[in-house]
């Protein structure tokens, strides 16, 4: 029998990202928040896909968006 996994994916708008260095310093941002498994920021698109163990607390997502420098303005 194949375990199946039952990931959160949630994509979020972020305003300010312009680049590549923005993108990653996003990305490690909200790594660092417990169950998350992956990040994908795109700046041109002003998306980050964050996929995790449960669903994340809006809250902690936007405090590490802030903590990168940006701005996360929802959710798509």
């Amino acid at each position: 029998m194949s375990s199946q996994t039952t990931d959160s994916v949630t994509v979020y708008r972020v305003t300010g990202m312009t680049c590549g260095h923005c993108e990653s310093a996003v990305t490690e941002e909200i790594s660092a928040l417990p169950g998350v498994v992956s990040v994908k920021a795109v700046a041109a698109a002003g998306q980050v896909t964050v996929t995790s163990a449960a669903p994340l607390d809006d809250e902690a997502v936007r405090a590490a968006v802030d903590e990168a420098g940006y701005e996360l303005v929802g959710r798509d």
